[in-house]
């Protein structure tokens, strides 16, 4: 039987994500959680546990160009964006 020493270390798991943009790994919480309520449309999930459908982006400019461009987050979070989800996306990428 061994004993556990002092040096033993732990390690943990660390999540890690995609960027639906750029297409990185990278860790859970260096991206930015994008998620689809039942009740609230599309909204930015800063606690990354909300329930519902969700999609990752960097925390980069050209990464939130690039998923709000087109239709790739709407494919992904399975959805067609209303007025005021788009709008809130589009808020939330000019405080980055």
């Amino acid at each position: 039987m061994r004993m556990k020493s002092s040096s033993d270390a732990v390690i943990r798991h660390t999540p890690e994500r995609t960027c639906i943009a750029c297409r990185q790994v990278k860790p859970k919480r260096e991206l930015v959680r994008i998620v689809k309520t039942t009740n609230a449309g599309v909204v930015v999930d800063e606690t990354g546990k909300q329930a519902g459908r969700g999609a990752y982006l960097c925390r980069a400019k050209r990464c939130w160009d690039e998923g709000l461009k087109g239709n790739r987050l709407e494919y992904v979070l399975r959805t067609t964006f209303r007025q005021e989800d788009r709008q809130r996306l589009e808020d939330y990428k000019g405080k980055l």
